[in-house]
């Protein structure tokens, strides 16, 4: 896909401050672009965890959350990097190379524990990944449900989707 081409789905960012959970869009440029997605992450100033859930083209999605020491990653599906670009700068950061060969065998790749702290263990965002009958907002909604922010998720969801 080239760079100019809109790319179809939703990025938001989750801030969890207080014990409290929020959901905000983030910019069209987030789901063409990590280096984007990074940097609108990160201006995000809370006290506690904040993190993107991106949901690309009804393909894969995309979990990233900065931190002082970096930004950790989970992509759903390793092999959506031969066709997406956002996907292909995933697994550079991560530094894993695209599968050569995949056959409808989905193939997550990155950090499963990434939202371990927040109520999801790795184990059980492995089984969210690898539920090949879901869409990605399908996964993520599981994702939100998981770590106790369904309704600030879902009600995100109504008013983009109008």
């Amino acid at each position: 896909m080239s760079q100019e081409e809109p790319v179809a789905g939703f990025a938001v960012a989750v801030v969890r401050e207080d014990g409290k959970w929020r959901c905000d869009s983030m910019s069209a440029e987030a789901l063409g672009s990590l280096d984007s997605a990074i940097t609108e992450l990160r201006k995000i100033r809370s006290t506690g965890a904040v993190f993107g859930m991106l949901a690309v083209d009804d393909e894969f999605f995309l979990l990233l959350r900065p931190s002082p020491r970096g930004v950790s990653l989970l992509l759903s599906d390793a092999a959506a990097a031969l066709d997406y670009d956002i996907a292909a700068d995933a697994l550079d950061v991560l530094r894993v190379d695209p599968p050569e060969d995949y056959e409808d065998e989905l193939w997550p790749a990155g950090s499963l524990d990434i939202l371990a702290d927040l109520g999801l263990p790795g184990p059980e965002l492995q089984v969210i990944t690898t539920e090949v009958d879901l869409y990605p907002d399908q996964q993520l909604q599981m994702v939100a449900q998981r770590c106790g922010f369904a309704d600030a998720f879902n009600n995100l969801l109504d008013r983009i989707q109008r």
